[in-house]
């Protein structure tokens, strides 16, 4: 048993300290998150919660004499202790939890607490990189809107081609497969160099014929698994994932570190270039023509801090099952809650039938 005070916050122990306070004063309630991008991420989703009956407080789990992050932290010891309640939730990544439906202890927990909610996509960078937004952030980071690259075609076509391999890779937890193929091995496999606008298209053409490839091998390796394989493919489809949206439920780091930062940074910088070009040749004299520059150098901003910043993905169908979810947990633990309405959601995620599967231990890293 814990020895400090912090050791024994519960969901409970929150409740007793709201009814301390008067009749007027809100309900707080405690949302405990993975890590610090994630508070920003989690913020953005519980803001439109609040009102003169209620508060969150986004908070990284504390405990000992130190931070912990990571899952296994916000969730798996407050899960033992009985500590998430109706006053204290967990946010979290769903990483492969969601497409496991199951298979694994974290996504039975998961799927089944209805005091634990989940990104839907694999993590919030997969959010953050949301493929209809990343023209606008290209804007916020270089006040230049012209369209040099069509972010939407490229990650449907990226996502269509990786779609196969994806279908194994989840085959491959919920069946406990012999010879697993592993998150490691599918990231690896769709590894696809140093990618810029001008060659983008060869890249995709060049990752389709390395998916086939594997396909045939996985094929070539569990020769008995066509049956099993269309069904995970037709239960991801009733999931609601979609082939040209496959990026979203993959690795959140490799695809904000390895696809969409590479290549959103040479867009702005074609951006940026443009726009000096425009002041150059716009500018009276040189003394306009340094001060424009400067100004404009200035304006100029990040894009791994635009992008951690960006949120596009409110118009993302994965951002309307979250808010759908709080919506009824909200609904289901508050005497009279004012909560959105008139949104197309789906059925909450704890809700969501789990077919059986062995049960197996999964590991991610994001």
């Amino acid at each position: 048993m814990g020895k400090r005070l912090t050791d024994c916050i519960t969901s409970q122990y929150i409740g007793a300290a709201n009814r301390l306070n008067s009749k007027k004063a809100r309900r707080r309630i405690v949302a405990y998150v993975e890590s610090y991008d994630d508070i920003f991420f989690w913020r953005s989703v519980l803001t439109r919660f609040e009102n003169e009956e209620r508060y969150f407080e986004v908070l990284l789990p504390s405990r000992l004499e130190h931070l912990e992050r990571g899952k296994k932290a916000a969730i798996m010891s407050m899960i033992a202790t009985g500590g998430v309640g109706k006053n204290m939730i967990a946010c979290v990544d769903a990483d492969y939890d969601y497409v496991a439906q199951g298979a694994t202890f974290s996504s039975k927990t998961i799927l089944e607490n209805p005091y634990i909610f989940h990104s839907y996509a694999y993590a919030i960078e997969n959010m953050q990189c949301y493929a209809p937004s990343l023209h606008n952030v290209c804007v916020a980071v270089t006040l230049n809107d012209a369209q040099k690259f069509d972010f939407e075609a490229f990650l449907a076509d990226f996502s269509t081609t990786i779609f196969p391999l994806f279908v194994w890779n989840v085959w491959s937890y919920r069946n406990a497969a012999e010879r697993r193929f592993t998150i490691s091995d599918f990231v690896r496999s769709i590894e696809m160099g140093s990618l810029s606008p001008e060659n983008a298209s060869a890249a995709i053409a060049q990752l389709r014929r390395r998916v086939a490839h594997k396909v045939k091998t996985l094929q070539s390796q569990h020769p008995g698994a066509k049956e099993s394989y269309l069904k995970v493919k037709e239960s991801l489809r009733e999931l609601g994932i979609v082939p040209s949206e496959t990026y979203l439920y993959i690795q959140g780091h490799h695809l904000f570190d390895k696809v969409i930062v590479p290549l959103m940074k040479k867009v702005c910088n074609t951006l940026v270039r443009e726009r000096e070009r425009d002041i150059s040749r716009q500018s009276v004299h040189a003394t306009q023509q340094r001060n424009e520059l400067s100004c404009y150098t200035s304006s100029v901003g990040s894009v791994e801090y635009s992008l951690r910043r960006n949120v596009g993905y409110v118009a993302s169908e994965q951002y309307r099952r979250i808010v759908s979810d709080l919506e009824k947990f909200l609904d289901n633990t508050s005497d009279a809650t004012t909560s959105p309405t008139n949104l197309n959601t789906s059925p909450p995620h704890h809700l969501t039938p789990s077919p059986p599967h062995h049960i197996i231990t999964l590991t991610t890293n994001t």
